[in-house]
């Protein structure tokens, strides 16, 4: 599908019928699959031959989708996994072992610094952190000889920092690493990570794929570019023979397959963070209405900008859409129709006013998710954020008062109303405190 428009892929990519077979994708609802001999299936196991014989590791509605999100993002090859969270941890995973070390933006979701920062390290792999805004030189002080990739955010979750991709990737190529980032915020209608020197995408399709707030999902996608075989001696598990599979070196047999195919034939295999054919159905619905919801959110989220940053009760907002945000110089050249419909912004007053406001919202409601069709806000400082001191707090570009708003598909003269009476709430509320 690689000659249509995006908006063409979000319906079409993927899955594709034959005479008489289903209009709509089918659901592939089953752990097993059958063959008339043993032989076929050895071959399978050995990875001499393409198909399906178990779901934890590959399923073919798995795959279609998998396929639908390559190309949306103009990748090589993808794989579905159980969760944002386990994409981010197998993208790295694949590349890095015992002794190892990565770098990453500091200006990342909570629950990926933690997992990179403390479980990882629990791993023997070590990360070093380093701010988005960092220079080159700084960045390139956290290289050792055992790094082995760089990873960021194309919007940090809920910094809400554009990174400066080229930056990034420029200076992982240099050093000879793949530069992996997460796309969840931009997703590919607003920013397409490879055409500015990416490697490899994460997504959590958890949320604007999926769109609806029903299934906890992940995806890889790799861009295939990057050049295994040049820096072979970093790349050990895919340049040198892999016992567990008869001694097969990925990159000999699977040439730009190899990545992707690694971390399906080996992780996948060995850890299961599988996603169900259900789960990736439901994703694929979500899908083929993307290119309609993402700008309506970013649309929703501008004038919702707008209305707080001209607000008496609001301290700041951070939105790069804004003229005057930090990061809107970023923004144009990235992902000029929009970023997101997340928006983080701070009420005078203390973290009490944050929460205040947000008990008093009606339509708006208070939940551990983001960017689905219904407007929900969330205080990362006291949720997704909570396992974090106030120095991590401040160093991933969470601070006290934060309020990550996610800004959904509903009338937006509703949305801001809602924000309206729950201020004037906070503001009753700080009088009968006094």
């Amino acid at each position: 599908m690689s000659n249509y428009e995006i908006e063409t892929k979000c319906i079409q990519s993927g899955w594709e019928p034959k005479n008489g077979e289903p209009r709509i994708m089918p659901i592939v609802q089953s752990t097993t699959f059958k063959y008339g001999s043993s032989d076929e299936m050895g071959a399978l196991f050995d990875l001499e031959k393409e198909g399906y014989f178990y779901s934890r590791l590959a399923n073919p509605t798995n795959d279609w989708v998998a396929k639908k999100i390559c190309d949306l993002e103009g990748g090589y090859a993808a794989m579905l996994t159980g969760s944002g969270q386990s994409a981010n941890f197998y993208a790295v995973f694949n590349i890095c072992e015992a002794g190892d070390h990565f770098i990453s933006t500091s200006a990342i979701y909570g629950g990926t610094f933690n997992l990179f920062g403390v479980t990882m390290k629990k791993l023997g792999i070590d990360v070093t952190f380093v701010e988005p805004d960092a220079t080159k030189e700084e960045i390139q002080a956290a290289f050792r000889p055992n790094t082995k990739c760089i990873f960021g955010e194309t919007i940090a979750n809920p910094a809400l920092v554009v990174l400066d991709i080229e930056k990034f990737a420029d200076i992982a190529h240099e050093n000879g690493v793949p530069f992996i980032v997460d796309n969840t915020f931009a997703t590919p209608i607003n920013c397409r990570p490879f055409e500015f020197g990416v490697d490899i995408v994460t997504h959590a399709t958890t949320k604007y794929m999926d769109g609806h707030a029903m299934t906890v999902g992940g995806c890889i996608v790799d861009s295939g570019n990057f050049d295994w075989t040049k820096y072979a001696d970093k790349f050990p598990g895919l340049t040198t023979p892999d016992e567990s599979y008869h001694g097969v070196v990925y990159t000999d047999k699977f040439g730009k397959m190899a990545y992707i195919q690694k971390a399906t034939a080996q992780l996948m295999r060995d850890l299961g963070s599988v996603q169900s054919p259900m789960n990736a159905f439901l994703i694929n619905i979500g899908l083929e209405t993307l290119h309609l919801r993402v700008p309506r959110h970013c649309e929703n989220a501008l004038k919702v900008a707008q209305f707080l940053e001209s607000n008496e009760h609001v301290a700041w907002v951070n939105y790069a859409d804004l003229p005057n945000n930090k990061y809107h110089q970023l923004q144009q050249k990235y992902m000029p129709n929009g970023t997101c419909g997340v928006i983080s912004f701070g009420l005078k007053g203390d973290r009490n006013t944050a929460v205040a406001f947000m008990d008093n919202l009606k339509m708006i409601s208070i939940v551990t998710h983001v960017a689905d069709a219904r407007t929900c806000v969330l205080h990362p400082a006291s949720h997704t954020h909570r396992q974090m001191s106030d120095e991590q707090l401040v160093e991933a570009g969470v601070q006290p008062d934060l309020i990550r708003l996610s800004v959904g598909i509903e009338n937006v003269n509703d949305i801001i109303s809602d924000i309206k009476q729950a201020m004037e709430k906070v503001k009753d509320f700080a009088k009968v405190k006094s």
